[in-house]
């Protein structure tokens, strides 16, 4: 099993489809690479960013098998099986658990139910026991409609099959849990405008959407951190930010999956209900990155 001790950056890696609404894996294998060449230390597969609620369970299982071949023990792999059916949650996790290659596995808290604090740790603990591996709970209220507290975050992270959180709330949570959890309970931002701050405060880093694109950079400024140069890392960070936003302006995954199209990686449209960017979209994306407003446009 590869660990996530030292792994800052991980990309939320999208799902590439080809033009027949399949999953593309040739195209997935290009952009994996070309993520590892740029900084990315390890991936989340099936993630929100890989449009995973519409995936079929054997999409799914073939995704994940297929991902762990492709990454071949490079950096650790960890695969969303998260819902709101504990049941159903725990069956999954319990079979992508026996795929070679995912090393951890990413349970959201549960959307629409909106389960009591209890009813998720209730939840969570059910999931871990189903585990044959350890899983990382998923904190993000703006698409659960419901807020896991920090309270119950420290309490599930005292369970020796919970290694950690990724957390989508703000940069004082992300303290608060790195100061009340075990030391080897790992602490991610899922927001890419706290990657830096995240790991100054303690954090282990960021499961990042924007790495797909600005990998390069994102490393530069971690990199410049560990190297005590706080003004470059700052600078580069202030740089970034505009950009990261704007790779939320419209549904994601759609912004980043049009300029990794117009990269050359091939990664196709997104399913529905997530719609690709029409021609005026792509122009106003394309301006919010500072790029020809005609780069983007197929």
């Amino acid at each position: 099993m590869t660990t996530l001790e030292n792994v800052d950056l991980m990309t939320a890696i999208i799902t590439p489809f080809d033009e027949n609404d399949n999953i593309n894996y040739q195209a997935l294998e290009k952009l994996t690479n070309h993520l590892i060449d740029t900084g990315s230390k390890g991936f989340v597969i099936g993630g929100t960013t890989g449009e995973t609620p519409t995936l079929t369970h054997d999409e799914k299982i073939d995704l994940y098998t297929r991902f762990g071949q492709i990454i071949g023990g490079r950096v650790p792999v960890i695969a969303g099986t998260g819902s709101n059916n504990t049941r159903e949650t725990a069956a999954l996790t319990k079979e992508v658990s026996e795929i070679q290659g995912v090393d951890y596995e990413l349970v959201v808290v549960p959307y629409y139910n909106k389960p009591s604090q209890r009813g998720m740790i209730a939840h969570f603990t059910a999931v871990a026991d189903a585990a044959e591996k350890p899983i990382i709970i998923y904190n993000i209220p703006g698409r659960t409609g419901v807020t896991m507290a920090n309270e119950t975050v420290v309490t599930l992270s005292q369970n020796p099959k919970i290694a950690g959180v990724k957390q989508c709330t703000s940069i004082d949570d992300i303290e608060f849990l790195v100061e009340h959890t075990p030391d080897d309970f790992y602490v991610y931002s899922g927001e890419d405008a706290q990657a830096l701050s995240a790991r100054v405060v303690g954090g282990a880093g960021v499961i990042s959407v924007a790495s797909h694109i600005y990998g390069d950079q994102m490393r530069s400024m971690y990199d410049a951190l560990y190297a005590g140069d706080l003004v470059k890392a700052g600078g580069l960070k202030r740089q970034l930010t505009p950009k990261m936003a704007a790779l939320f302006m419209f549904p994601s995954p759609s912004p980043v999956k049009a300029v990794l199209n117009a990269q050359g990686y091939g990664v196709g449209d997104c399913r529905l209900p997530i719609q690709s960017l029409n021609d005026d979209e792509s122009r106003q994306l394309a301006h919010a990155l500072g790029m020809d407003e005609g780069a983007l446009v197929k």
